[in-house]
């Protein structure tokens, strides 16, 4: 039996349920079976995500129920998880990523009128969105993909914002008014990826979710995450982060660094073939040539250590440049 930690909202499950869906279709028949994990951001929905830690607050009970034995994998939103890996654990695969935009429902950007009122609970859309339309009005917005549509649907708002992955695995892309390109809104790092870990001294199960892995779906996060561990820990400013393969097989990364009310907001692009090395040139690029450094919440970027959690699956020949 394949034991998986899950959250338990109903875009968590059925994130899991498609990872049983394709080891059964790879693996043949493997008894699996979810095990449902209350987490600190579960807990207190009624704070915004800033107040509970951020990044890792879905993460963290999750991952322990895999470190005790009480599951033998973790299934998670890669956007969910930190910079820096939980010791004890490996990043045994990422299948191939959905949808990494960002959508309003609701009502289009251009639809809305002067003082329009957008739901999110994330510094980075709302940054992003008042540097388009510093006319619009922001209100905090947290719960499952469920209630946040319905804050939409029944005028307490005009449009909510939401990632184009979670309206398609739930089968509500018809809700989404406008898809908002990467030149719009640069997603989140890890945005529309799913990121398995299991113990790192559990060969068997690393094994069997390497059959998952999406070379190219790693490639991209390996690099999205070299970004926001270059930043550090201390960056308590929005950042956005999107990586995409060139037609010459070369990564192309894209990344940004704004202030909280979207008044500054600095992007840079990089190319280059190690994701681990472009991620770091990009991110001390913005902070030191692109005035990444004027912004609140952005600190002095120091030596950088080796990044975790982005290295090769055992069985799965390495990526260039992954630590």
């Amino acid at each position: 039996m394949l034991r998986l930690a899950t959250r338990g909202s109903p875009l968590a499950l059925r994130q899991t349920e498609s990872v049983a869906e394709q080891l059964r279709a790879l693996r043949g028949l493997i008894e699996i079976e979810p095990l449902v994990v209350m987490t600190r951001g579960d807990r207190h929905r009624e704070l915004p995500l800033d107040r509970i830690g951020g990044q890792g607050a879905f993460v963290k009970e999750v991952q322990l129920a895999v470190l005790e034995g009480r599951a033998d994998a973790a299934v998670h939103s890669a956007k969910d998880l930190p910079s820096d890996s939980s010791t004890g654990l490996r990043l045994a695969c990422v299948p191939r990523r959905e949808d990494p935009r960002d959508v309003l429902v609701g009502s289009t950007l251009d639809e809305l009128g002067p003082g329009g009122v957008v739901a999110t609970g994330s510094v980075r859309r709302r940054a992003q969105l008042a540097n388009l339309r510093p006319d619009l009005t922001f209100v905090e917005l947290r719960g499952n993909i469920g209630t946040r549509l319905e804050r939409a649907r029944d005028g307490t708002v005009d449009a909510v914002v939401t990632a184009m992955a979670a309206l398609r695995r739930l089968g509500l892309e018809d809700r989404a008014a406008q898809v908002l390109s990467p030149l719009q809104m640069l997603p989140q790092v890890g945005q529309g990826a799913l990121a398995l870990e299991c113990r790192d001294d559990d060969a068997s199960t690393a094994e069997l979710l390497a059959s998952l892995d999406d070379p190219e779906s790693r490639r991209h996060l390996v690099a999205e995450r070299s970004v926001l561990a270059t930043l550090g820990a201390s960056c308590a400013a929005p950042v956005g982060a999107y990586a995409e393969t060139a037609r010459d097989g070369t990564l192309e990364l894209e990344a940004l660094l704004a202030s909280g009310d979207g008044r500054i907001l600095v992007r840079a692009r990089r190319r280059g073939s190690d994701p681990v090395a472009t991620g770091r040139e990009l991110a001390r690029a913005l902070v030191a040539d692109h005035g990444g450094s004027a912004i609140e919440g952005v600190g002095a970027i120091e030596g950088v250590g080796a990044i975790e959690g982005v290295g090769a699956i055992e069985g799965v020949g390495p990526l260039e440049g992954a630590s």
